[in-house]
């Protein structure tokens, strides 16, 4: 059990310099990145960017809102929880608990994504003209691919209304809203999908985690279940979207789907029987990350 965040100052006297020390040391317990996620929460507590805390560490006193967020923290809440942001992208986004908290991995939709259309582009096509985000949570993918792609529109789709709200916040921050529309629906409807049209871009983080599969506790503890678990196999929410891909692409379009590290070949099947082509992508760390469809039967790779 850890000691309270409290007891932590009573040892250390000094400046915040002393303190992000001693609190990194007690956040091992709880964090792979322990001295990260004490200089994200001190900067917060501060008001203050990251960097320009860095820049004057030993000049500054530790605020006294970092003792309960530092609690927070050693209880397995997320830092972008508490603090309410996560990077993503170039994007600086508003996280709840109502959504997903955007990763890293997740960024190698918009690569696979950019890098296709970089592609047509060479060739004398045009960039994506409209995007569909299924699931959008946060709004993060896409938000991420509107950065990316400045002449594009951009749908968000998602069963939560709370999450929304935050994708919605989102893009009004980042000046994004213009060229954004956001759609309350799951596509457990039977006719989802009828009047969406079709789209250069599908991009997608459905749920794919197995239900009995054991967890980290802070995404067990914190993030929504409904956004994370899709049955036995976790193939549930590929088995109804992937079938109606074929009918939503304009010719030439994409859709980008992240898959669970172990789901690649299953999920291509899935593309393979309803006649798309599949590619896949692997993540920084060497895990099969994305699946990208395209119309078409073709082989996987990557």
């Amino acid at each position: 059990m850890h000691r309270p965040a409290s007891t932590l100052w009573a040892e250390v006297m000094g400046n915040l310099a002393d303190t992000l020390r001693e609190t990194a040391i007690h956040l091992a317990e709880v964090s792979t990145t322990p001295r990260l996620d004490a200089e994200l929460l001190a900067a917060h507590a501060l008001g203050l960017e990251r960097s320009q805390m860095l820049l004057r560490l030993t000049d500054l006193e530790t605020p006294p809102s970092l003792t309960d967020m530092t609690d927070r923290r050693l209880r397995n809440e997320p830092v972008a929880y508490i603090t309410g942001r996560q990077a993503f992208w170039d994007l600086d986004l508003v996280v709840t608990p109502d959504v997903l908290i955007p990763r890293a991995d997740s960024e190698t939709l918009i690569d696979v994504a950019v890098e296709y259309f970089q592609g047509a582009k060479a060739v004398g096509e045009t960039g994506p003209a409209r995007l569909l985000d299924l699931g959008t949570g946060s709004g993060a993918l896409v938000l991420a691919c509107l950065s990316a792609f400045p002449d594009a529109s951009g749908v968000g789709m998602d069963a939560s209304s709370a999450a929304l709200a935050v994708a919605r916040a989102n893009a009004a921050r980042l000046g994004l809203e213009p060229r954004s529309q956001w759609i309350h629906r799951s596509w457990t409807d039977p006719a989802w999908s009828s009047d969406l049209g079709q789209f250069d871009l599908i991009i997608s983080n459905p749920p794919y985690v197995e239900t009995d599969a054991g967890l980290d506790a802070m995404v067990a503890a914190y993030e929504p279940h409904a956004a994370l678990f899709a049955g036995p196999d976790g193939l549930d929410d590929y088995r109804i979207l992937v079938p109606h891909l074929s009918s939503m692409l304009s010719p030439g379009g994409i859709a980008v789907f992240e898959i669970g590290h172990t789901q690649a070949e299953a999920v291509s099947d899935l593309a393979s029987n309803s006649g798309l082509s599949t590619e896949m992508r692997r993540d920084l760390a060497g895990k099969p990350r994305a699946l990208r469809f395209s119309l078409g039967i073709g082989d996987m790779n990557g």
